[in-house]
C-alpha cells in the first residue's frame, strides 16, 4: 500500500528532525488511548528515547560491561597467548614381525588393552625350529672339530719333541758310527800294515831257512863223504868200527838236520803265504772299513736331514694351532648361527612393545606375512599436545609455562600442563617439499612452530586423549 493513505497504522519516527514522535491523525477503530492510561505514561510516550530514564539505565550497564569485559580482555590479551592449530600427540608403535611366515593364532582385538609384553601373535614356528636344529647339529660337529684340532696341537707337540730327541740321538749315534767305522778302518789299516810286515818277516825266515838248509846239506855231503871214506878205511882197518859208527850218526844226524832246515823252509815259506793272504785278507777289511765309514757319513748326513725336519716342529705346532683356531673360529660363527635360529624361533612369537591400546589391526590367523609388514599399532597412554603458534606469539613463550588445555571432546573439562620445548624450525621447514623463497614471486606467509605442551597430569580414563584430537591451548605469558 502507498505511504500516503491514512488511517492503515501508527507510525512513530524516533529520529525525526524534531525529535517529536508523530502519530497519524486518523487511527482504526478501537487503536485510541486506554481510558485508564496515566498521563505520566502519555508523557514518556511522547519523550525522545535517550531521556526516558529507563534507556539511560540500561545504556549505562551496557557501557559498564563492555568497559569491564573490555578491560578484562585486555588485561588477559596481555597475559595469553593462545591458537586453535593444537592437536593431541602420542607414542604409536607399528608393530611388524621380524620374521615371515603364516600367522597361527592372534591373541588381541581391536582396541583392546594390552601391556608391554604380552603376547599379541603368534607365527607358524615349524621351519624355524628345523633350523634351529641343524644349527645345534653343525654346532655339535663344530665343536667335535675343534676338540679333535686341539688335541692334534698337543699331539703334534708331543711327536714333534719326540722326532727331535730321536733325530738328535740318531745324529750322535751315526757320528759315533762314523768314528768307530773310521776307527776300524784304521785298524784294518795297520792290520794290513802288520800282515806286510809279517809277509817281509816271513820271507826273511824263508831265506834263512833255505842258507840253513844249504848249510845242512854242506853237512849231510861232509857227513856222507865221511861216511864213505870211514867205511874204505874199515874195510882196510885203517880206522876203528867206533870211528864208523860216529862218521854214519853224524850223517844222520846231518841229513836229519837237512830235513829240518828243508822243513823250516816249507814252514817259512807257508808263513810266508799266510802272511800274504792275511794282508790280502786286512786289506779288503780295510777297504770294506773305509767304504762303510763312508756309509757311516751317509748316515750322519740322513740323521742331520731327520733332526733338520724335526726342528720344524714349532712350524708343525703353528700349523695345528692355525687349525685349531680355524676350528675356534668355525665354532664361534656355528654359535652365532644357533643363537641367529634361536632369535629367528623367538620371533615367531609377537609381543607387545608397549603399553597401550591396539588400534588398526591388519593381522588374521592364516595370513602370510613378511618381515616389517605393519600388523597392528599400538597407541600408548601418554600424550601431550603439540600447538603451532604463529611466529609472532613464539617470542612471549618460554619453557616451563602454565597452560590451560582445552579439549574440543570436553567442553566442560580444563586440563592443566605446561609448555615442555619449542621446535627449532618451523613446520614448514620440515615439510616433505620445504619451501624455497628463492624462487618465483615471494608473498610473506605467517609461520608457526610447533611447540610441545606436556600434561601435568595423565588424562584419568574417563577421559580418553587420542592422537589426532583437537584442542585450544592458552598459555600464561605474564
Amino acid at each position: 500500500m502507498s505511504d500516503d493513505v491514512k488511517g492503515t497504522s501508527t507510525r512513530q519516527d524516533e529520529f525525526s528532525p524534531d525529535n517529536e514522535p508523530v502519530v497519524s491523525e486518523f487511527s482504526p477503530a478501537g487503536s485510541g488511548t486506554d481510558a485508564g492510561e496515566t498521563e505520566a505514561a502519555q508523557s514518556n510516550r511522547k519523550q525522545p528515547l535517550y531521556r526516558r530514564p529507563a534507556f539511560v539505565v540500561a545504556a549505562a550497564v551496557v557501557l559498564i560491561l563492555a568497559v569491564v569485559f573490555g578491560l578484562r580482555y585486555w588485561l588477559y590479551a596481555r597475559s595469553h597467548e593462545s591458537t586453535d592449530d593444537a592437536f593431541i600427540s602420542g607414542h604409536i608403535v607399528a608393530v611388524s614381525p621380524k620374521a615371515s611366515g603364516y600367522v597361527a593364532q592372534v591373541y588381541v582385538k581391536e582396541n583392546q588393552e594390552v601391556k608391554a609384553g604380552d603376547l599379541i601373535a603368534e607365527l607358524d614356528a615349524r621351519d624355524y625350529e628345523v633350523k634351529l636344529d641343524q644349527a645345534r647339529a653343525a654346532l655339535q660337529a663344530g665343536t667335535a672339530r675343534l676338540r679333535e684340532a686341539r688335541t692334534g696341537v698337543d699331539l703334534t707337540r708331543a711327536t714333534a719333541r719326540a722326532n727331535v730327541q730321536q733325530a738328535s740321538a740318531t745324529v750322535q749315534q751315526a757320528r759315533s758310527g762314523v768314528e768307530s767305522q773310521r776307527a776300524a778302518a784304521a785298524a784294518e789299516r795297520a792290520r794290513t800294515t802288520q800282515a806286510g810286515a809279517g809277509v817281509a818277516t816271513a820271507q826273511a825266515n824263508v831265506a834263512q831257512a833255505r842258507s840253513q838248509v844249504a848249510s845242512a846239506d854242506a853237512e849231510a855231503a861232509r857227513a856222507k863223504a865221511d861216511v864213505e871214506r870211514y867205511q874204505q878205511l874199515f874195510q882196510k882197518d885203517e880206522t876203528s868200527r867206533q870211528r864208523l859208527d860216529q862218521a854214519i850218526a853224524s850223517e844222520r844226524t846231518a841229513a836229519a838236520q837237512l830235513d829240518a832246515a828243508r822243513q823250516r823252509v816249507a814252514a817259512a815259506e807257508a808263513q810266508v803265504n799266510e802272511a800274504r793272504a792275511g794282508q790280502l785278507s786286512a786289506a779288503e777289511t780295510a777297504r770294506r772299513a773305509q767304504s762303510q765309514v763312508g756309509g757311516a757319513q751317509a748316515g750322519v748326513t740322513e740323521a742331520f736331514g731327520r733332526l733338520a725336519q724335526a726342528n720344524t716342529a714349532p712350524q708343525q705346532v703353528a700349523v695345528s694351532q692355525a687349525q685349531a683356531e680355524t676350528a675356534g673360529a668355525s665354532l664361534e660363527q656355528l654359535q652365532a648361527a644357533v643363537k641367529q635360529a634361536e632369535l629367528d624361533l623367538s620371533y615367531t612369537k609377537i609381543y607387545a612393545p608397549e603399553t597401550g591400546r591396539v588400534t588398526r589391526k591388519a593381522i588374521e590367523p592364516g595370513a602370510l606375512v613378511q618381515i616389517g609388514q605393519p600388523l597392528m599399532a599400538i597407541v600408548s597412554g601418554e600424550v601431550w599436545v603439540i600447538a603451532n603458534f604463529k611466529e609472532s606469539q613464539i617470542g612471549n613463550l618460554r619453557v616451563g609455562q602454565s597452560v590451560e588445555l582445552n579439549v574440543d571432546a570436553y567442553p566442560d573439562k580444563v586440563f592443566k600442563g605446561h609448555v615442555d620445548s619449542i621446535q627449532a624450525g618451523t613446520g614448514s621447514a620440515f615439510s616433505l617439499i620445504p619451501a624455497e623463497n628463492a624462487t618465483g614471486n615471494y608473498v610473506k606467509v605467517v609461520q608457526r612452530v610447533p611447540v610441545k605442551l606436556v600434561f601435568d597430569e595423565q588424562p584419568d580414563p574417563g577421559h580418553l586423549l587420542a592422537p589426532g584430537m583437537s584442542v585450544e591451548p592458552e598459555v600464561r605469558i605474564k
